[in-house]
């Protein structure tokens, strides 16, 4: 973050100064976590469900604070955020907040960033949102804007309204391009984050189904996603899925450029001649108004064909040619964890740990991936979906668990594992599309699942494990790998 002290923090968030002149000067990262803290960093006092972060304020500038942005007064040099009014609270959600107090700290938190990125005249920011997809997509696209310039992004999927004002306040003079996720419960919470760090770039990946049991539908969710591109200024660029026609569909939305990406024939940024090789890699001909490049990704599952078309549309839009953007993208890695990581066992089984989320948009993919690395080799390898719940459908939960299952025996996977209750529906709609017996089966936890596992997997098979983040499916994926070294 640029140097501030606590009397100018206080007066950009409307706060007052408790146990300090406002002297102290804020030059580290501003962190939430006290064995995070760095010298001169600043600490927020976060209230949590189980713990409140008003109680660590002290041992925060004992380990090198600067001082602490709090909800109410503490034992230490604090600026006090000012009560957030009523018809606001709704866009700071915080477990456990029941005071107001945590609403507080995240709203002066949004100003403070606002203050950052405003002062930051080189600063470019690129906003994601889309059901499926940000946070691959964020990786490539600072991967391949990071030859040109220092890049600030959010480690895993850090993008509601805590994750994104602190990953913008990482902005510093040297800072270039700031890429940011934007998540939403309900229709607004994107124009809010908008609000805190304005986009000049906004990318609108797809509309699923994900987050359906808010929105109520997936016009509703389109609505709450478009809010990114009506936030760009005139001399923006919005970035749009022309394979989706909810997402092309938002072009009448925004007074800014529209570039149009995918493989349909009216994208302005276009995959063609994909192929895939033994690990779900794709090659692509990358297909632009300034010429033409061959394109062969690090990173697995042919959605991230989709996910690069964007990457590459933005570079693009910055200067890049399509030479230095092919070069890029097939240079960029998997940076976040649990997400379409492939290893291979000593022994030929190969596992992929794909467990940091869920929606039925990202199941259908990782499906898809795993079908197609089952079936590079001549015979085909034997595997394994091991699924567990997919959160926040709402009413179209079990709809939703049934057509994954169904879609399990319509890609020839040779086993499905569905874990937790939840899921059961997969189970059942496995059995009702292929009249399966035991090619599907149901236990009731990670344990279950792997001690399921052990006992079956053979040499050569391949193993996928994908379930929302809560789950922590992951689990089953390290105890395998983990088997595998004995």
């Amino acid at each position: 973050m640029i140097a501030l002290t606590l009397a100018e923090i206080a007066e950009i968030v409307g706060g007052r100064l408790h146990a300090t002149d406002g002297s102290p000067v804020v030059t580290g990262t501003i962190e939430f976590d006290t064995r995070k803290i760095t010298g001169g960093g600043l600490f927020l006092a976060l209230p949590g469900e189980r713990v409140d972060g008003h109680d660590f304020a002290a041992q925060a500038v004992a380990s090198g604070a600067a001082g602490v942005l709090a909800g109410r007064e503490v034992d230490a040099p604090a600026v006090i955020a000012p009560p957030v009014p009523t018809r606001h609270a709704n866009a700071y959600v915080l477990a456990g907040d029941t005071n107001g107090e945590g609403a507080a700290v995240l709203e002066a938190l949004a100003k403070l960033a606002r203050h950052v990125t405003d002062r930051l005249e080189d600063l470019t920011v690129i906003g994601i949102t889309g059901s499926a997809g940000k946070t691959s997509t964020k990786d490539l696209i600072a991967q391949v804007l990071r030859p040109v310039g220092d890049v600030v992004a959010p480690p895993e999927s850090f993008n509601n309204e805590l994750g994104h004002p602190w990953t913008a306040l990482r902005s510093t003079e040297d800072t270039r391009f700031l890429v940011l996720e934007l998540s939403a419960r309900g229709i607004g919470h994107i124009a809010n984050l908008c609000e805190v760090a304005p986009p000049k770039f906004g990318a609108v990946l797809n509309v699923g189904t994900a987050h359906l049991s808010e929105f109520g539908s997936r016009e509703g969710i389109a609505q709450g996603k478009g809010e990114l591109v009506e936030s760009l200024p005139e001399d923006g660029v919005a970035v749009l899925n022309a394979d989706d026609p909810l997402v092309a569909g938002m072009a009448s939305r925004t007074k800014a450029k529209v570039v149009l990406v995918g493989e349909n024939p009216k994208a302005d940024v276009r995959a063609e001649n994909i192929v895939l090789d033994e690990q779900a890699r794709a090659s692509f001909t990358l297909k632009t108004a300034r010429g033409d490049a061959e394109v062969k990704l690090a990173v697995n599952g042919t959605h991230q064909v989709a996910n690069a078309l964007v990457a590459a549309a933005i570079a693009l839009e910055l200067g890049a040619t399509p030479e230095e953007v092919a070069q890029r993208l097939g240079n960029a890695q998997r940076v976040s964890a649990h997400r379409m990581v492939i290893t291979d066992r000593a022994d030929g089984v190969t596992v992929i740990d794909d467990a940091y989320n869920a929606n039925p948009d990202s199941v259908r993919a990782a499906l898809k991936a795993l079908a197609s690395i089952a079936r590079s080799t001549t015979p085909a390898r034997r595997s394994w979906a091991v699924l567990g719940p997919m959160a926040e459908l709402g009413d179209d939960a079990v709809r939703e668990h049934d057509e994954i299952g169904r879609l399990v025996v319509r890609l020839d996977i040779s086993k499905l594992v569905v874990v937790g209750e939840a899921a059961r529906p997969m189970h059942q709609g496995a059995h009702l599309e292929g009249s399966w017996g035991d090619e599907s089966v149901a236990v009731p936890d990670a344990d279950a699942a792997v001690a399921l596992l052990q006992g079956e997997v053979r040499p050569g098979d391949v193993v996928l494990v994908k379930a929302s983040n809560a789950y922590r499916l992951w689990r089953i994926a390290e105890a395998l790998l983990e088997a595998g070294t004995k």
